[in-house]
């Protein structure tokens, strides 16, 4: 699918969970999160990205785990009590782990005001945010995410 649909799946759903990477805030579609777990044990699987972290077990099911500030080029996460991994599922043939510095709570669309499309911002984020206290957020799609060649070529 293309990043438009997920736009477009953005706006249409109110719920949206927003999240800290670094020093940027996002939001991402309630529907792309199956679930939030605690950091879990992660085993480092050799020659891949920096930015892969490697493999969790979750209830039997296998995860690959992405720092997604080191992916997004925000720098690595620095891992704490507030850190979380996000769980999402394209189908059953692609899912995957996205870790966080913080969660910062579900939000309704409407707390947000839409600022002017950028054009030039990844696909994965076509979409910028102000909150009522003055703050940016950017629009997130782990699903477009997912589908970017760059995140399926894990290996170096």
């Amino acid at each position: 699918m293309q990043a438009e649909h997920y736009a477009n799946k953005f706006e249409n759903s109110s719920p949206v969970l927003g999240v800290a990477v670094g020093e940027t805030r996002y939001l991402i579609p309630m529907s792309e999160v199956s679930e939030v777990i605690d950091m879990s044990k992660v085993v480092a699987v050799p020659l891949t990205q920096s930015w892969f972290l490697g493999l969790t077990n979750i209830r039997g099911n296998l995860y690959g785990v992405t720092d997604l500030g080191a992916y997004l080029g925000d720098g690595a996460t620095l891992f704490n009590l507030k850190s979380r991994i996000l769980l999402t599922s394209l189908d059953k043939k692609l899912s995957g782990g996205f870790v966080v510095d913080s969660m910062l709570g579900i939000r309704e669309q409407s707390e947000f005001t839409l600022l002017e499309e950028n054009k030039k911002m990844k696909e994965t984020m076509r979409r910028q945010y102000r909150d009522t206290e003055e703050r940016i957020w950017e629009e997130l799609s782990l699903f477009a995410l997912m589908r970017e060649e760059k995140f399926l070529q894990i290996a170096l």
